[in-house]
């Protein structure tokens, strides 16, 4: 039997280069890690979700690990420190692409799941899932469906960083497409079309003046542009006859894809009555994923909100076995979306995030994780098991 500490397989992790469609190294070491650490059984799924499963010696809850497996690229290798891809240890922090999103955390989960099952000789009631998720920086929550349909759990701990802080909920995001037709004309006589970028300005500027909504905890419903592209594109002598604005949306509790779009369709409906030239529509984006196991992902960019209640008893729970172990985490919310936009948003499973390191490293030049926040996490998931598998 392997003993792999969450250094080690963090390391072995961060040597494979995964970005989103390529996570093959990760999803493999990963899967002979559970075959090597007495997991009952490896199911990869057909878009290469990595799931280990151990079952308990009594009929109990299910609970699923989730951590992603693909990482943001490396824009340019000779801005690091130390090379993203050999996971240097330097000051007891381990340097490389994806230490702290997330491979980390996803590492803590499956030796943590193998102490568990060591320390209990498999005498606990319930399943305990770790789930490897490809495709998570692309759209979130949309490979996760396939986990949860697989697992059917009753829990679900996100691995996203924390500082093994508790997190019950986020805010969760939509890509909303504008869409302004306009008529081509030579753009020597601009007078014979319509320029759909123009009438693309009256949109955006109208726009800026809606009213976000607003959660107490979570914050406002922020709806920013963050794209523009008229057509043709160039447009060398060419009035553009079509134009498109993107704009992130972030979500709140509750909110659906009908309530979020409603608002921008009503102001496009009043705008085209007052200009009988323009012509709009809003829309939400679709995403499409080649995945290494050769299969598409594709999904709608609509990733809802969540929260739960932290007196909830559950939740209660695994705070209080957290502090059993020396822990004090603050109960907080995530401030980004993640794979929670499906279990808790969609699916209306009881979901958590605790997970290693600091936030603000996801994404960074010379991201790192520090030694010690690994160890504390292996901790925090023994922590979670004890609490809710009884």
């Amino acid at each position: 039997m392997s003993k792999l500490n969450a250094v080690d397989l963090t390391q072995k992790l961060i040597r494979h280069e995964s970005y989103s469609g390529n996570e093959k190294g990760v999803s493999e070491e990963l899967a002979k890690f559970f075959k090597e650490n007495g997991f009952d059984d490896v199911h990869v799924d057909k878009y290469g979700n990595t799931i280990g499963h151990i079952k308990g010696s009594r009929p109990g809850p299910k609970i699923v690990f989730d951590g992603h497996m693909d990482t943001v690229p490396v824009t340019d290798e000779i801005e690091w420190k130390y090379p993203p891809f050999e996971a240097e240890i330097h000051d007891d922090k381990i340097y490389g692409r994806g230490t702290s999103d997330m491979k980390g955390a996803l590492a803590s989960m499956a030796v943590a799941a193998r102490n568990f099952n060591e320390k209990t000789a498999g005498d606990f009631a319930g399943e305990i899932y770790v789930a490897g998720i490809v495709h998570e920086e692309c759209f979130e929550g949309v490979a996760a469906r396939e986990v949860s349909a697989y697992a059917k759990p009753d829990y679900v701990i996100i691995g996203e960083a924390s500082n093994c802080n508790v997190k019950i909920g986020q805010r969760g995001r939509a890509e909303i497409k504008i869409e302004v037709l306009g008529k081509p004309a030579h753009s020597a006589n601009p007078e014979k079309g319509i320029n759909a970028v123009y009438k693309m300005c009256k949109v955006i500027e109208a726009i800026r003046d809606l009213k976000p909504t607003h959660h107490d905890r979570l914050g406002y419903g922020i709806l920013e542009l963050v794209d523009i592209k008229s057509s043709p594109y160039p447009g060398a002598s060419v009035v553009p006859e079509k134009c498109i604005a993107t704009y992130d949306r972030r979500l709140l509790v509750d909110e659906t894809k009908e309530s979020v779009l409603a608002p921008i369709n009503e102001l496009l409906e009043k705008l085209m009555k007052e200009d009988s030239e323009l012509k709009a529509r809003a829309y939400y984006s679709i995403g499409e994923e080649n995945c290494f196991t050769g299969e598409i992902i594709e999904g709608e960019r609509f990733f809802p909100g969540w929260i739960f209640d932290e007196e909830e008893d559950w939740v209660e729970k695994v705070v209080a076995k957290l502090k059993d172990k020396g822990q004090n985490p603050d109960i907080t919310q995530y401030n980004f979306c993640t794979n929670g936009s499906h279990y808790a948003g969609e699916a209306k499973i009881k979901t958590l995030g605790i997970g290693p390191s600091r936030e603000n490293l996801a994404h960074t030049v010379n991201e790192y994780i520090e030694v010690s926040e690994l160890e504390k996490v292996v901790d925090s998931y023994e922590a979670v098991m004890e609490a809710l598998l009884v």
